[in-house]
């Protein structure tokens, strides 16, 4: 190793070639956590891919830490176990989502140069997640079904304040505005529950 055998290749205007920039300035990690694992790629209707990315993880906690493991409570023999099952299991999970959704998608939106980039789909699990916590969703496929599809609806509709919401500043306003769709979409399952679904 010398100076010779190591110095840079001249270019064609006689000095030393550009370098490439690092790929080091990439926020490789946040944005594998803002496209859920690549799924905001998609080039088809990334933020439904996102919000099947939160119904796998919901069903997923339903199939390995299911409700029938924990204690009966009075409150109701089917919602009071998954009101418990809930804030024993799926809320640290939703709340750990949101919180590293922030800043992944803060990460990825200064990345991109874009306010809410459209790979970005870590805003649409978060918000599906919090539809299912919120409406105490059962398991069964047609929840899970109904959930998305409200969940879609009032993310595509963004009604008040969705879309306020979306004036936040960086992973926040990506974010918040799923959150409000995910109540909405709960309220909408609370309703389908009242009137026997």
């Amino acid at each position: 190793m010398n100076e010779k055998t190591d110095a840079p290749l001249p270019s064609a205007a006689g000095g030393p070639a550009p370098r490439k920039p690092a790929a080091a300035g990439k926020p490789g990690l946040a944005l594998f956590i803002a496209t859920a694992c690549g799924m905001g790629y998609i080039p088809i209707a990334p933020g439904t891919w996102g919000s099947l990315a939160g119904v796998l993880i919901y069903a997923w906690t339903q199939r390995y830490y299911p409700p029938d493991l924990l204690p009966e409570y009075a409150l109701h023999p089917t919602i009071g176990k998954h009101a418990y099952w809930n804030a024993v299991i799926v809320l640290p999970l939703a709340l750990l989502i949101a919180a590293v959704g922030v800043w992944a998608s803060n990460r990825a939106a200064r990345f991109s140069g874009q306010k809410d980039p459209q790979f970005v789909v870590v805003d649409e699990v978060s918000g599906q997640m919090f539809t299912y916590l919120l409406a105490v969703a059962l398991g069964n496929w047609k929840y899970l079904l109904l959930g998305l599809i409200l969940f879609r609806l009032f993310d595509i509709w963004k009604p008040f304040p969705a879309r306020q919401a979306e004036s936040l500043p960086g992973g926040w306003g990506i974010m918040a505005d799923d959150w409000v769709a995910g109540v909405y979409a709960a309220i909408g399952l609370w309703i389908a529950r009242a009137a026997g679904l």
